[in-house]
Protein backbone atom coordinates (compact mmCIF):
# COMPACT_ATOMS: atom_id res chain seq x y z
CA UNK A 1 0.00 0.00 0.00
CA UNK A 2 1.42 3.38 -0.99
CA UNK A 3 1.48 6.11 1.59
CA UNK A 4 1.13 9.81 1.01
CA UNK A 5 4.31 11.87 1.16
CA UNK A 6 4.57 14.44 3.93
CA UNK A 7 2.99 17.72 2.81
CA UNK A 8 6.34 19.50 3.25
CA UNK A 9 7.84 17.36 0.44
CA UNK A 10 5.21 18.61 -2.03
CA UNK A 11 5.75 22.32 -1.33
CA UNK A 12 8.19 24.62 -3.14
CA UNK A 13 10.76 26.57 -1.11
CA UNK A 14 9.52 29.91 0.19
CA UNK A 15 10.92 33.04 -1.40
CA UNK A 16 11.41 36.38 0.37
CA UNK A 17 8.50 38.09 -1.40
CA UNK A 18 5.97 35.25 -1.06
CA UNK A 19 2.48 36.06 0.19
CA UNK A 20 0.16 33.67 2.04
CA UNK A 21 -3.61 33.61 1.73
CA UNK A 22 -5.44 32.11 4.71
CA UNK A 23 -9.00 30.79 4.92
CA UNK A 24 -11.16 28.06 6.40
CA UNK A 25 -13.84 25.78 4.93
CA UNK A 26 -16.59 23.93 6.78
CA UNK A 27 -17.39 20.24 6.37
CA UNK A 28 -18.99 17.48 8.43
CA UNK A 29 -18.12 14.05 9.79
CA UNK A 30 -20.98 11.53 10.21
CA UNK A 31 -23.72 14.20 10.44
CA UNK A 32 -24.37 17.94 10.35
CA UNK A 33 -23.85 18.23 14.12
CA UNK A 34 -20.17 17.26 13.76
CA UNK A 35 -18.68 20.29 12.03
CA UNK A 36 -15.04 20.20 10.98
CA UNK A 37 -13.18 23.25 9.76
CA UNK A 38 -10.37 22.89 7.25
CA UNK A 39 -7.88 25.74 7.83
CA UNK A 40 -5.63 26.47 4.86
CA UNK A 41 -2.54 28.50 4.01
CA UNK A 42 -1.82 28.98 0.28
CA UNK A 43 1.28 30.49 -1.27
CA UNK A 44 0.09 33.04 -3.83
CA UNK A 45 3.12 32.58 -6.12
CA UNK A 46 2.99 28.78 -6.39
CA UNK A 47 -0.73 28.28 -5.65
CA UNK A 48 0.29 25.41 -3.36
CA UNK A 49 -1.31 24.65 -0.02
CA UNK A 50 1.70 25.02 2.29
CA UNK A 51 -0.14 23.95 5.47
CA UNK A 52 -3.55 22.77 6.61
CA UNK A 53 -5.25 21.82 9.86
CA UNK A 54 -8.65 20.27 10.54
CA UNK A 55 -10.54 20.99 13.74
CA UNK A 56 -12.96 23.46 15.17
CA UNK A 57 -13.04 27.18 14.37
CA UNK A 58 -11.03 28.22 17.42
CA UNK A 59 -7.65 29.86 17.93
CA UNK A 60 -6.33 26.43 18.98
CA UNK A 61 -6.83 25.01 15.46
CA UNK A 62 -5.55 28.23 13.91
CA UNK A 63 -2.40 27.87 16.06
CA UNK A 64 -1.96 24.30 14.75
CA UNK A 65 -2.12 25.69 11.21
CA UNK A 66 0.56 28.26 12.04
CA UNK A 67 2.79 25.61 13.64
CA UNK A 68 2.50 23.37 10.55
CA UNK A 69 3.83 26.10 8.28
CA UNK A 70 7.40 25.55 7.10
CA UNK A 71 9.53 28.04 9.10
CA UNK A 72 10.35 30.34 6.17
CA UNK A 73 6.65 30.66 5.27
CA UNK A 74 5.93 31.95 8.79
CA UNK A 75 7.86 35.10 7.85
CA UNK A 76 5.68 35.84 4.79
CA UNK A 77 3.15 38.62 4.44
CA UNK A 78 -0.27 37.04 4.95
CA UNK A 79 -3.91 37.94 4.38
CA UNK A 80 -7.06 36.47 5.95
CA UNK A 81 -10.64 37.42 6.64
CA UNK A 82 -11.59 39.15 9.89
CA UNK A 83 -12.04 35.93 11.92
CA UNK A 84 -10.71 36.71 15.42
CA UNK A 85 -8.50 33.60 15.66
CA UNK A 86 -6.17 34.98 12.98
CA UNK A 87 -5.53 38.15 14.98
CA UNK A 88 -4.84 36.07 18.08
CA UNK A 89 -2.38 33.66 16.42
CA UNK A 90 -0.82 35.50 13.47
CA UNK A 91 1.14 38.11 15.41
CA UNK A 92 4.02 38.31 12.95
CA UNK A 93 3.55 42.00 12.17
CA UNK A 94 3.10 41.01 8.52
CA UNK A 95 -0.50 39.79 8.77
CA UNK A 96 -3.47 41.77 7.54
CA UNK A 97 -7.19 41.06 7.88
CA UNK A 98 -9.10 42.09 4.77
CA UNK A 99 -12.57 41.81 3.25
CA UNK A 100 -13.26 39.57 0.26
CA UNK A 101 -13.78 42.64 -1.92
CA UNK A 102 -10.03 43.43 -1.76
CA UNK A 103 -9.15 40.30 -3.73
CA UNK A 104 -6.27 39.50 -1.34
CA UNK A 105 -7.66 36.02 -0.65
CA UNK A 106 -9.20 35.44 -4.10
CA UNK A 107 -6.87 32.57 -5.12
CA UNK A 108 -7.64 30.57 -2.00
CA UNK A 109 -11.37 31.33 -2.23
CA UNK A 110 -11.27 29.98 -5.80
CA UNK A 111 -9.36 26.90 -4.62
CA UNK A 112 -12.05 26.33 -1.97
CA UNK A 113 -14.66 26.24 -4.76
CA UNK A 114 -12.59 23.61 -6.60
CA UNK A 115 -12.37 21.59 -3.38
CA UNK A 116 -16.15 21.73 -2.99
CA UNK A 117 -16.69 20.66 -6.60
CA UNK A 118 -14.33 17.69 -6.44
CA UNK A 119 -14.75 16.33 -2.91
CA UNK A 120 -18.36 15.67 -1.96
CA UNK A 121 -17.60 15.86 1.76
CA UNK A 122 -16.95 19.62 1.32
CA UNK A 123 -20.10 20.42 -0.67
CA UNK A 124 -22.43 22.81 1.10
CA UNK A 125 -25.91 21.45 1.92
CA UNK A 126 -25.00 17.86 1.18
CA UNK A 127 -25.81 14.48 2.63
CA UNK A 128 -22.34 13.19 1.78
CA UNK A 129 -20.31 13.04 4.98
CA UNK A 130 -17.02 11.50 5.96
CA UNK A 131 -17.56 8.40 8.07
CA UNK A 132 -14.67 9.13 10.42
CA UNK A 133 -12.16 11.85 11.27
CA UNK A 134 -9.34 9.60 10.06
CA UNK A 135 -10.80 9.16 6.57
CA UNK A 136 -11.78 12.82 6.45
CA UNK A 137 -8.17 13.81 7.12
CA UNK A 138 -6.76 11.23 4.67
CA UNK A 139 -9.05 12.25 1.80
CA UNK A 140 -8.32 15.92 2.41
CA UNK A 141 -4.57 15.35 2.58
CA UNK A 142 -4.62 13.21 -0.58
CA UNK A 143 -6.48 15.96 -2.44
CA UNK A 144 -4.00 18.62 -1.24
CA UNK A 145 -0.91 16.51 -1.97
CA UNK A 146 -2.14 15.78 -5.50
CA UNK A 147 -2.89 19.46 -6.06
CA UNK A 148 0.56 20.50 -4.78
CA UNK A 149 2.36 17.97 -6.97
CA UNK A 150 0.42 19.17 -10.03
CA UNK A 151 1.39 22.77 -9.19
CA UNK A 152 5.01 21.75 -8.69
CA UNK A 153 5.01 20.13 -12.12
CA UNK A 154 3.42 23.23 -13.65
CA UNK A 155 6.08 25.43 -12.01
CA UNK A 156 8.91 23.25 -13.31
CA UNK A 157 7.64 23.62 -16.90
CA UNK A 158 7.21 27.39 -16.63
CA UNK A 159 10.74 28.03 -15.31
Amino acid sequence: MKTLPPLQETVAEAEDDDVLELDEVCSFVQNKKNKRWLWLAMCRRTRQIVAFAIGDRSAKTCRRLFQKLPPKYRECVSFSDFWEAYQTVWQTGKHQSVGKETGQTAHLERWNNTLRQRLARYVRKTLSFSKSDVYHHLCTKAFIVRHNLQQKLRLSFSS
